[in-house]
């Protein structure tokens, strides 16, 4: 008699990091007319990780329309593998700032996010997500699903908190520390932290992130630097002097390197010299995207 056919065991890619998170794009309407940009908290992340030579892949949510394919080209064109599942019959997602002749801007968000909560293809050694993704119905919850049986050796999250997206800081609170009790490494800024702990000093905040679990916890403070916690101690790390063009995606560039450290040294036993150095590093690579136009995220040639 002849032995039924047993199943193959799946094939799981193996990457260093998954990252989890909207991609959308910025459109910018002035009276010289639109300018189209590749935006999103945590498609920045993963630009800057594929930058730095991570081996790195990106799910998230894009249309099959002409805006889906300008987001997974310029994130192919700096190592971003995006993953198949990651394209819907829907629109890919806009956020459109509008701005006055007097500089004042008005914004508008059309965000879809959804997620499938099937296996992934992908095996990673790091998960990160952020911003809408942790926090948009529907698809916030496929997010945590994802984090919590992906099987990875280590979970960032930078809640990267978009108000106007995402509700009252009553319904966001629990969902911000529902995600970070998952996860290993949380970062956020300093008006993330104003805005979920009102009042609440930078050390403070630190503490109460380190109480739901992670390892390693930082806040950046714009230009007074950043401060990292992790078991008992903290340590602030100053800016890293550079003329500033502007400041957008220093902060995904913070996290991007810091995710880039964790793969070399991990989270289990972190001293205060590494957290230091983990620290000094970001503060470097966030200088040199501050020292130029947009969110154009270094290489590492250029942090070392």
């Amino acid at each position: 008699m002849t032995e039924p056919a047993m199943s193959q065991p799946r094939v799981m890619d193996a990457v260093d990091v998954l990252v989890i998170g909207e991609a959308l794009i910025d459109v910018v309407r002035s009276p010289g007319g639109d300018a189209e940009h590749v935006g999103g908290s945590p498609a920045n992340v993963a630009l800057g990780l594929g930058r730095l030579g991570v081996d790195v892949s990106l799910l998230t949510c894009i249309g099959r329309d002409a805006r889906g394919t300008a987001i997974a080209e310029h994130l192919a064109d700096s190592g971003v593998d995006v993953l198949e599942r990651s394209y819907s019959d829907a629109a890919t997602s806009t956020a459109i700032a509008t701005l006055a002749a007097d500089g004042s801007a008005s914004y508008q968000f059309d965000v879809t996010w959804r997620l499938s909560s099937a296996v992934l293809p992908v095996h990673p050694r790091i998960v990160h997500t952020g911003s809408i993704a942790a926090f948009l119905a529907p698809g916030a919850v496929a997010v945590r699903e994802h984090l919590a049986s992906v099987g990875a050796d280590e979970i960032t999250f930078d809640p990267n908190v978009r108000p106007a997206l995402i509700g009252s800081r009553e319904q966001a609170l629990p969902v911000f520390e529902q995600t970070a009790r998952l996860a290993s490494v949380v970062k956020l800024s300093d008006e993330d932290a104003e805005w979920l702990y009102p009042g609440a000093g930078p050390a403070e905040v630190l503490e109460r992130i380190l109480a739901l679990g992670p390892r390693l916890a930082a806040i950046t403070l714009g230009g007074a630097g950043s401060m990292l916690a992790a078991g008992d101690f903290a340590v602030e790390v100053p800016v890293t002097a550079v003329d500033v063009v502007d400041t957008i995606g220093a902060g995904d560039t913070y996290m991007a390197s810091l995710i880039d450290s964790i793969l070399a040294e991990g989270t289990d036993g972190l001293t205060r010299d590494a957290v230091e150095r983990i620290g000094r590093r970001a503060s470097r690579a966030a200088a040199v995207t501050v020292s130029r136009a947009g969110a154009d995220l270094p290489t590492r040639a250029e942090i070392g």
